[in-house]
């Protein structure tokens, strides 16, 4: 008898549990057929209770909109512990939750959440928010620091869309027409600034994956 693709992925036993309970496929993490052939799409901060939530469901707030949520799969990850307590991470840090209701977008029950090797392989882009992201992000992932010397001054045009694409680990404002940092609201308290640079490197990204041809 052939298999079918997610019993050969997930194996014949777990699928009779899974279909009782559909949850396991996120709370196990299990890659389905429809989850691996969706954009995956990770973004990442330091502690994963500002800057990297808020790109994460203002990005789903925008492909809602758009009616395309079921060809992407999003979430967000922590550079380091400190907002994760024996296992449990804290919530979006109220501000930043505050800024999000603002625009009509709820968070409601994301946690923070550590980044690990293996996210490398089970995401299409994994995005960060400032130099210092970048840095720790490849150590954890294993990876080199992508050269970015083709960020700055470069037109964008299709030589830069092509060498963004090469790099899996890019930063949130390589999207925009000012790259740089997503400025963090931890220091700075301005979360109306935060909101409106990661709305615009979402935004910068959509158009990328339009003119790449991935939506």
């Amino acid at each position: 008898m052939k298999m079918k693709n997610e019993e050969r992925i997930i194996g014949i036993g777990k699928m009779a549990e899974i279909k009782e309970n559909p949850l396991i496929y996120e709370e196990k993490k299990i890659w389905s057929k429809s989850y691996s052939s969706a954009t995956a799409v990770l973004f990442v901060c330091w502690g994963n209770i500002c800057r990297s939530p808020m790109a994460e469901f203002i990005l789903k707030d925008m492909i809602e909109k758009m009616h395309i949520k079921e060809e992407f799969h999003i979430e967000s990850r922590a550079t380091h512990t400190d907002e994760i307590w024996n296992g449990l991470g804290n919530p979006v840090y109220p501000p930043a939750k505050s800024k999000l209701a603002e625009h009509g977008i709820s968070c409601k029950g994301k946690r923070a959440q550590l980044l690990k090797r293996s996210d490398y392989n089970e995401y299409d882009y994994i995005i960060g928010m400032d130099d210092m992201n970048m840095k720790w992000m490849c150590r954890i992932l294993g990876q080199d620091v992508p050269d970015r010397r083709f960020i700055f001054g470069a037109e964008r045009g299709k030589e830069y869309l092509a060498a963004l694409a090469e790099n899996k680990i890019t930063l949130l404002m390589d999207y925009t027409n000012r790259p740089g940092n997503v400025a963090d609201p931890w220091y700075t308290r301005d979360f109306e600034t935060t909101y409106n640079d990661i709305f615009e490197g979402c935004k910068g990204f959509l158009d990328f994956l339009k003119t790449m041809g991935k939506i």
